[in-house]
């Protein structure tokens, strides 16, 4: 449904640009997960699709036709849920889904069915008459979802939907977004929690300074991933383990991100034969996190 086609931008002024040369693409029924340091352009591209930011270079297709032309004809195909809450404090639950689905362009019989079932699918049925300034920063996160529903669009855009928000609403919405891509939607959801991504993502893009530095399918890119041996042991160290591949040091524990060709029996039997006694070891391939992290490099960014 939606394709990025080489898209680039710089802001004025800016040294560097912060989308460069981006292409992706989010077949219905998807969810895209976006993820990325500071910085690393997710803001920018969100603020693209959502027509909040012109395209300087590239192309942005919504069913191979140009974005802007779509949102011109048929601006609620694509619906976002901000990080920030997006409706009015000193309304209720009620008014504000009225007050969003004539924004919308409903009336009549439709508009009283769309926010009756979004009030139901974000489960405000008994939330109906509070304002919404005194909800739960839970209930306010699924005001928001339910406000972005009313349209029924064709392609999400969440940006760190699920900030400050308890865990047991933080689970319904992620169940809740999976299940807009079930019955048919495209979803690109951007979060800085590796665990949400890796909970509903299909697919994944890491991007940092402006550029895709991996996209693919989750299990793909997981599965491509160097094999991470763990280990602990007396008078280890990095010369030792090195021959095997990329060492790093974690607290009293060793990680050996294992080269091509190279298994944990060959680490072991070194280690053995050097008269090494491995209190502990692990091995498997690396979670999104760890694969996170070795690409962006594990920098600081403000």
């Amino acid at each position: 449904m939606l394709e990025l086609k080489n898209l680039s931008y710089r802001y004025p002024q800016a040294q560097a640009p912060a989308l460069d040369d981006v292409s992706l693409e989010v077949p219905r029924g998807c969810v895209m997960g976006l993820l990325g340091p500071n910085g690393a352009g997710k803001t920018t591209l969100i603020s693209h699709l959502s027509g909040a930011l012109a395209v300087q270079s590239g192309q942005i297709l919504i069913d191979k036709k140009p974005l802007q032309q779509v949102r011109a004809k048929t601006p609620t195909r694509i619906a976002v849920a901000p990080q920030e809450h997006a409706f009015y404090p000193m309304l209720t639950v009620a008014e504000n889904l009225a007050v969003f689905a004539s924004a919308g362009g409903l009336s009549g019989a439709r508009k009283k069915q769309r926010i009756t079932a979004c009030t139901q699918f974000a489960q405000l049925e008994q939330f109906s008459s509070v304002r919404a300034e005194r909800l739960s920063g839970g209930l306010k996160r699924r005001l928001n979802l339910a406000i972005a529903l009313l349209p029924e669009p064709e392609l999400m855009l969440f940006d760190e939907p699920t900030v400050g928000v308890d865990p047991q609403s933080r689970a319904f919405i992620l169940d809740a977004i999976k299940s807009l891509a079930q019955q048919g939607a495209a979803v690109i959801y951007a979060s800085h929690y590796m665990e949400e991504i890796e909970a509903i993502a299909d697919r994944v893009a890491i991007l940092d300074h402006g550029q895709v530095l991996r996209e693919g399918a989750l299990d793909e890119l997981l599965s491509k991933s160097a094999m991470l041996l763990t280990l602990a042991a007396d008078g280890l160290d990095a010369l030792m383990l090195s021959p095997f591949g990329t060492v790093e040091q974690a607290g009293t524990h060793w990680r050996v991100h294992l080269s091509a060709g190279n298994g944990p029996a060959s680490v072991l039997a070194a280690l053995e034969a050097a008269g090494i006694e491995v209190r502990h070891a692990e091995f498997g391939r690396h979670d999104l996190e760890q694969l996170f992290m070795t690409l962006t490099h594990r920098s600081l960014r403000d």
